[in-house]
């Protein structure tokens, strides 16, 4: 059983329940579930054809479809980061001692036969387990 599990959740992906299912059975009693959102920074060349208030849209837009999809959970933590998921997601699971991280694998391009490109970086990176769902 995990003390504190992260649940990466991306929005265009279909995996929140079976992810919410999964982290609930894998939590100690007195564990944590924190829903982890990573937004991609807006690259700098399209950053100058967007107003901030474009940008801050987005930002409410994705804070929330997360507080949409979790309305019926309540004792789960939700947190967005910007960055890249690959690098932010252990780090952050580093910086607050989490034992788990769940993330989806989406179906495998040439470039990651078995494993999506975020969730292959999660596994060489993270320090606590990581479960993989396809």
């Amino acid at each position: 059983m995990y003390s504190k599990i992260i649940i990466a959740l991306g929005l265009n992906h279909g995996f929140s329940a079976m992810a919410l299912r999964l982290a609930k059975s894998l939590k100690a009693e007195q564990g944590e579930i924190i829903v982890v959102h990573v937004s991609e920074p807006v690259k700098s060349v399209v950053r100058l054809y967007l107003a901030p208030e474009d940008i801050e849209k987005a930002q409410n837009a994705t804070r929330e479809e997360l507080a949409k999809r979790l309305s019926k959970e309540n004792d789960i933590k939700t947190v967005i980061l910007t960055g890249h998921a690959g690098r932010e997601l252990p780090e952050y699971a580093e910086k607050i001692d989490a034992d788990c991280i769940i993330v989806g694998s989406h179906k495998p391009g040439l470039d990651d036969y078995f494993l999506g490109s975020t969730s292959s970086r999660v596994v060489r990176h993270a320090k606590c387990s990581v479960h993989v769902l396809r």
